[in-house]
This record gives C-alpha cells, sequence and structure tokens, in this order.
C-alpha cells in the first residue's frame, strides 16, 4: 500500500511539471500573452505565449510564484495552488493603471505605482481597437500628447509645452534621436509601425537621467513585438493579417505578421504596406483651410490650377512600407539574445504647408517634396537574470546600429532651379544597464551609455531645361560627427508599501566636431570649423506616498539637458519666406529645471481621479534669432535676399500646466473616461515675454466605453481650445498661411471639436472586425501650428485574421 501511494505521488508529480497551464483575463476569459512568470529571486522564468500558455516544469512544487504583465495585478502563488484550479491562473485587470508594470522608468520593470513621475502607456489591444493610421496618430490617441502635422507624411509630438528634439524617442529601448534632429517639426515617429508595437509608454517630463540629452519634455519609448518560444516539443506557428481602408484618404493598409517558435529558437517576421491618397477636409469650418488651386507641371510650364475639389488638400498622397524581422535564442532560462532588423521607408510626398504659400498673387512654390525617408535599425540585445552575481541581478546590453535618410527637394513657380538636399546619418550606440536589490527595502539601476553620428550631407541645383548640375550650400557641413558618453545611477527606496523614494545621477559628455570648408565657398563664414566639449550633470529626486486605498501623492522634482546637436550647429535652410539660418559655432547646453506633483484619488475602484501639475524652467534655450555673418544682416539664398539668422543660446522659457484625467466604471461592462490638458507658457524675447511656440492649445477628450465579450463600442468627443492672435509666439502669427483669420484679419487657431464612434467585434475566435467612424459632423478644422487641415468625416473598416 505504501508502494503504491508512494507510485501515485511520483506520476502526480510528474504531470504537475508537465501540465501546461493558460492564463486568463478575470471576467472575460481572454487568453493573456506576454504575462512574466518567474520565483522569488528572478533566477527562474518562462512568458505565456500569444495564447497565453506556458509551462512551469522548471519551478518546483511548492516554490512562490509571480505572475507579472503590464495590464494586469501582480499575482502571487505556487505550482500546487495552480492545480487545484485546473491549471488555470486568472489575472484581475488594472482598473486605473496604477499596478501596471513599466519599463521606460528605469529600463527595468517598476510598478507604475512606485514611480513619482507620471506614465502613460498604451498597449497593443488598444493600439489595435484605436486603429490608429500612423506611430503619429497612436501618440496622439492617448490624450496627453498633442500632435503637429506640416502633411500627411508627417507627425510631429508635443509633450507639455515641448516638442522636436526637447522630446527623445526610442525604440526597443535604443535612442532613435539623432544627430540631425531639429528644432522645427519631426517626422521621424511616423518610421515606426504601429502594427508591430506591443506597447508604448510615454514618461511625461524630463527623463535625462536615464536617456540623457533631448530627454526635456518627455520620453517616448516603443517597445515591439518580441517573437514567442514554443513550450512544448512541437512547433509554434501564429499568423496575423490585417486589411484596412479609410475614405478620407483613400487609404489601402495590408499587415503580416508570422511567429515561429521552437523551444531555444524563435523567429517573427512583420510586414505592412499603406497607400494614402489626398486628403479631404471637412465641410464645416474656417474657408481659409480650403485648397481653391494648386501647380501643375503641363508641356514643361508651370500653371496654376482651379482645384474641382477644394476641400481636397492636393498633393498630399504617399505610400509607406515597414518591415521588421525579430530572431531570439534562449539558451537557458536565466539569459536570452534578441536581434532586432528593423526597415521602413516612404515615397517621396509633399510637404503641403510649403505649397499653400503665396509670393503675390501666385503660388510660390511649384514643387517642395521630402525624398524618400528611409530608416533601418540593427538591434542586438542580451539579457541576464542572475541570483549568485554582487555587481546585479539583471544585465541587459544593447548595441545597434541605425541609418537614417532624408533630403528636400524644392523649385520655385516658373523657376527653372530644383534645389535639392541629402542627408544620410549613420548612428551607433552602446547601453549597458543593470539592476541589482540591494536589500529587502532598496533597489539600484546604474549604466553607460556611447553613441556616435557620422552625418555626410550634400546640396545640389538641377536646371530642367539644360539637365545641367552644379553643387551649392548643403544644409549640414559634410562629414561632421556627434559623440555622447555618459553613466548614470538610479537608487529606489521603498521601507513599506506606502512610500517610495526614487533619486538619481547622470553625467553626459558631449564631442562634436564639424568642418565648414565647402560650404565656405557659399557662404564665406568668418570660421571654417567648429567644435563642441561639455560635460552635464543633471538629477532628479521624488516620492510616492500612499497613505491609504483612497489617496496617492507623487512629487519629483528634476533637471535635464540638451546638448547643441549638428542641426543647431551647422544647418542651412530657408526657415521662412525671406530668411535664412546660417551656423553658429558658439553654442552650448540648453538646461531644464522642473517640479511636479501628482494627486490619485481612487474611490472602491468605480471612481478614480488622476490630477498632476508642473512647471519647467528652460535655461540658455537654444532659439532661433536674428544674426549677422561678417556684420552682414542680409545675403543672398537660392536667388533671394534673406534676412540672416541663426540658432543661438539666446532665450530663457517659463513652462506651467495642469492634467486632469477621471473614470467612472458604471459596471464590469461600461465605463467613462476624460482627459483634459491646460499648458502655457513664456519665453525671452529681446527682453520681453512672449508666447513659446510648442505649448499647445487647452485639449482633451471624453470616452463613454461599453464591452463584453466579443463587442466593445466607444463613443468620444475630441475637443481643443482656441489660440487666439495675441496668445500666438511670433514665430507662429508670421506663418499666416497655415491659419485662419480673426475679425481684424490676423491669424490665430480657432477651437475645435469631433465627435467619433468606434467598434470592435469579435466574428470568430479568428476573426476581428474594427470600425470606426470619426468625425462624424464634418468638422475643417487644423490642429495647431499644422500645414495640414485634419481629415473630414472618415469611415475606416479593419478586418483582422489570425491563425
Amino acid at each position: 500500500m505504501k508502494h503504491k501511494f508512494l507510485f501515485v505521488l511520483i506520476c502526480f508529480t510528474s504531470f504537475l511539471q508537465a501540465q501546461q497551464i493558460q492564463v486568463l483575463e478575470k471576467g472575460t476569459n481572454l487568453p493573456i500573452s506576454g504575462v512574466t512568470i518567474y520565483n522569488s529571486d528572478k533566477s527562474k522564468s518562462v512568458i505565456t505565449d500569444i495564447d497565453g500558455y506556458t509551462t512551469l516544469s522548471q519551478f518546483d512544487d511548492n516554490e512562490t510564484i509571480f505572475f507579472q504583465n503590464l495590464l494586469y495585478q501582480k499575482l502571487k502563488t505556487s505550482k500546487a495552488e495552480i492545480a487545484s484550479n485546473n491549471f488555470i491562473v486568472y489575472l484581475t485587470q488594472n482598473v486605473e493603471g496604477l499596478n501596471e508594470v513599466v519599463v521606460s522608468a528605469s529600463k527595468f520593470e517598476q510598478s507604475k505605482r512606485d514611480i513619482p513621475q507620471k506614465v502613460i502607456s498604451f498597449d497593443a489591444e488598444k493600439i489595435q481597437f484605436s486603429n490608429p493610421q500612423t506611430s503619429a496618430d497612436l501618440l496622439e490617441n492617448t490624450g496627453n500628447i498633442y500632435v503637429q502635422k506640416s502633411q500627411l507624411g508627417g507627425g510631429s509630438p508635443m509633450i507639455r509645452g515641448f516638442s522636436t528634439n526637447r522630446l527623445l524617442i526610442t525604440v526597443d529601448g535604443v535612442r532613435m534621436n539623432n544627430a540631425i534632429f531639429r528644432g522645427g517639426n519631426l517626422q521621424n515617429v511616423i518610421s515606426i509601425d504601429p502594427f508591430s508595437i506591443q506597447n508604448t509608454e510615454v514618461n511625461l517630463g524630463a527623463g535625462s537621467v536615464v536617456y540623457g540629452s533631448d530627454a526635456i519634455g518627455g520620453v517616448m519609448s516603443f517597445y515591439t513585438k518580441k517573437p514567442q518560444l514554443s513550450y512544448s516539443d512541437s512547433l509554434f506557428f501564429k499568423a496575423n493579417a490585417v486589411a484596412r481602408y479609410a475614405t478620407a484618404n483613400s487609404e489601402k493598409t495590408g499587415h503580416l505578421d508570422l511567429n515561429f517558435g521552437l523551444k531555444k529558437w524563435a523567429f517573427l517576421t512583420s510586414v505592412s504596406y499603406t497607400d494614402f491618397d489626398d486628403l479631404r477636409m471637412g465641410a464645416h469650418g474656417p474657408d481659409e483651410y480650403i485648397r481653391p488651386e494648386y501647380v501643375e507641371t503641363i508641356n514643361g510650364e508651370d500653371v496654376i490650377v482651379a482645384n474641382d475639389e477644394p476641400l481636397v488638400q492636393k498633393p498630399t498622397g504617399y505610400d509607406q512600407i515597414n518591415l521588421l524581422q525579430k530572431i531570439k535564442f534562449q539558451p537557458e532560462d536565466n539569459q536570452s539574445f534578441d536581434l532586432g532588423l528593423y526597415y521602413t521607408e516612404t515615397s517621396e510626398y509633399s510637404r503641403y504647408d510649403r505649397l499653400i504659400r503665396y509670393r503675390g498673387d501666385n503660388l510660390r512654390s511649384a514643387e517642395w517634396n521630402y525624398g524618400p525617408q528611409r530608416w533601418f535599425m540593427a538591434n542586438l540585445q542580451y539579457t541576464k537574470l542572475s541570483s549568485n552575481s554582487s555587481f546585479y541581478d539583471k544585465i541587459q546590453t544593447n548595441v545597434a546600429f541605425q541609418n537614417f535618410q532624408e533630403s528636400r527637394i524644392d523649385r520655385d513657380f516658373q523657376s527653372v532651379e530644383r534645389n535639392t538636399t541629402e542627408e544620410s546619418v549613420d548612428a551607433i550606440s552602446f547601453n549597458l544597464d543593470l539592476e541589482k536589490q540591494l536589500g529587502s527595502k532598496t533597489e539600484l539601476f546604474y549604466g553607460v551609455e556611447y553613441v556616435y553620428n557620422k552625418i555626410n550631407s550634400e546640396g545640389n541645383t538641377y536646371n530642367i531645361e539644360t539637365y545641367e548640375t552644379a553643387n551649392v550650400v548643403s544644409r549640414y557641413p559634410d562629414g561632421s560627427d556627434w559623440q555622447s558618453m555618459a553613466a548614470y545611477s538610479s537608487l529606489k527606496y521603498k521601507p513599506n508599501p506606502k512610500f517610495v523614494f526614487q533619486t538619481g545621477v547622470r553625467y553626459n559628455h558631449i564631442i562634436s566636431n564639424a568642418d565648414f570648408t565647402e560650404n565656405n565657398q557659399f557662404l564665406n563664414l568668418p570660421f571654417n570649423e567648429s567644435k563642441i566639449n561639455a560635460g552635464a550633470f543633471t538629477g532628479t529626486a521624488g516620492i510616492s506616498w500612499i497613505p491609504n486605498e483612497t489617496i496617492q501623492w507623487k512629487l519629483n522634482a528634476s533637471s535635464a539637458f540638451r546638448a547643441p546637436n549638428m542641426d543647431d550647429i551647422g544647418k542651412v535652410f530657408d526657415s521662412e519666406p525671406g530668411s535664412v539660418v546660417v551656423p553658429n559655432n558658439n553654442l552650448k547646453p540648453e538646461y531644464a529645471y522642473g517640479g511636479e506633483l501628482g494627486l490619485n484619488l481612487n474611490f472602491d475602484q468605480t471612481f478614480i481621479i488622476d490630477l498632476s501639475t508642473y512647471y519647467t524652467y528652460l535655461d540658455n534655450a537654444l532659439v532661433r534669432r536674428d544674426f549677422n555673418i561678417n556684420g552682414e544682416t542680409e545675403i543672398e539664398y537660392n536667388g533671394e535676399l534673406s534676412n540672416v539668422q541663426a540658432i543661438q543660446n539666446a532665450s530663457k522659457a517659463w513652462i506651467y500646466g495642469f492634467e486632469a484625467g477621471a473614470q467612472l466604471n458604471f459596471s464590469e461592462k461600461f465605463k467613462l473616461t476624460t482627459q483634459y490638458n491646460i499648458i502655457g507658457g513664456t519665453e525671452e524675447d529681446n527682453g520681453i515675454e512672449v508666447p513659446v511656440r510648442h505649448a499647445a492649445p487647452n485639449f482633451g477628450n471624453t470616452h463613454l466605453v461599453w464591452q463584453n465579450d466579443k463587442l466593445q463600442l466607444d463613443a468620444f468627443a475630441v475637443y481643443n481650445n482656441e489660440l487666439s492672435f495675441n496668445q500666438l509666439a511670433p514665430s507662429e502669427s508670421e506663418k499666416d498661411y497655415i491659419y485662419a483669420l480673426d475679425a481684424n484679419g490676423n491669424p490665430y487657431s480657432p477651437s475645435w471639436y469631433t465627435l467619433n464612434l468606434r467598434t470592435k467585434y469579435k466574428i470568430t475566435d479568428a476573426a476581428t472586425l474594427i470600425a470606426s467612424l470619426e468625425n462624424i459632423t464634418d468638422q475643417r478644422y487644423k490642429t495647431y501650428s499644422s500645414g495640414i487641415a485634419s481629415a473630414g468625416r472618415n469611415l475606416i473598416l479593419s478586418l483582422m485574421y489570425t491563425l
């Protein structure tokens, strides 16, 4: 009898070790992929596959096991308890999101509740439901980020009064910002394929301690999908196919991703292709936005043609392809190698805001196009967990190479000279990040970083009649380089579950070299080279305090910096009609000092309020101001006498704001959410305080959401306040061609709203239909500072099929 009992016990134990488990969402029974399962010292770990399955064979029967995912409350259990529940594990969704695990704040997993700064996140399921055309639209859907567009192929985020090269973009932990990221509006974020994103985290506010230069206003971190291993002897295969059509710009999109998983190797391939036609604006709004005419070249001659569809913005269409290949090798449970290859290319597309400018009675430009925007990245990451090392519990190493290519082609109306500048940047980066638990209450994060950029730039003019080509001034000094070396350390102290203190410091050293000898044959600058060799210290300190289950306070203070890049030091371009920006070799870093106070009120998971207020002081601000070359304040550029300007440390800025969010859960299926953002600020301009350029109007949204197992409905409104003529920055009021006109004939940015309906229906286990009707009342509007009007009434249909 005793031997029989032992035999049964051994059989049961073997079965328990081999048994496959599934992780499901409590209430909906939907499978949860990407759940990290680990033991107390993190020496063992597995991850659930796309259907929520994995095995626990490596864990001991009575060992404490933790289940953790970004959107669900952490679960602590054991194999024996799981077996008693038929090998199914249920995770509870985070209603208010504070228990989410985020990576971007320290490059390692932390509870969102512990972080003093405000972090917002968007997972793959939310991205799928919001159905964004580009990653710029994805960011706009968060409700905390404002997006400017100069053309359809664009999207320049604004966060808390900062934009462009004062915000940092990372992809899978790799810095995307390069040495030619400009202070003007940026389109680089559209190179990130929204279909390939697993989740997005946005740190609102400074992030220089962890990320270095440029992270003044915020950090946008994109994490792409990871290959899934097989947890059995058979091949794991998964495929997703998506087809989408939108009426406002006749969007036609196709996407396919394939996952092949073995026990130690996994492969993920993702391909997306999108074709956009010209964008139709709304029928009701300012007449100044209408496109009454445009330029065509007929039989070699430029002519102005009446637009037979004045609501259609011609020309704005373009196409884009996104490719992603990932390979995962996991030789042991506690270490892995991840290789990512990324490639994105757009077609040539028009910079629409330059095509609507007039010179006298005629349109100024016959052509103003961006050439194909190309981005390639190869990223190799090594991750290891260790319970024996004295220096780390987890180590991550990233080595990456990126190549950026962009160009600009412009020709004035009835001119025979077509001007082209072409830029290419090679970027190499190395990151070493470590995490160490110093005790039960203290955790240390630290690391080093090295970045090297090499810039190639050419300029030429082409005569469309004689076919002759000649060299002209390039946009940047050809062959210039930019380097960054840094070390950082961050400490987290959590004496009890109610209180967390975090602090950190970083030292960054920047070296850049530029040779203007070639461009000086056109510019005659009083110098032939520029060198920057500067260091910067930044720090942060903050607390998170939860005195009871209802209240959470967050307080954070930080400093941040932006080192001059090659766009500041060496750029030559026409900033606006009649002005040209020239190089300046006398620049130093700008610094930001700020504070943030947050309050979260959670009334029994039914009514949740999230409030934040912040203030930032920007010193030695790098801004565009009037300049002179050898005493001359005007020079001839592209055949036009132009006012000379340059980037200079010539200003200060004061930016402040308030953010309010609320969520009301009527039931498990029915909820209301709302978000509103108030932003203000001034900067110094020749001793006078004027509005800052990138402080967006007050904006917000309200969503009414209902969801069951198969159907999800979202009726929502998006709204935006007016910016009057007196509230516009001087550089904006000069661009009257992109704005509406008030009763006095002055440019201003009108208020606007849209009413929208979105639905998602699970037809079968494999097929899902998403349908959206946006801007139902067909409003004609522009987001602040945008050259292109937003889409009018727009029906979007998307069908997803999963194998």
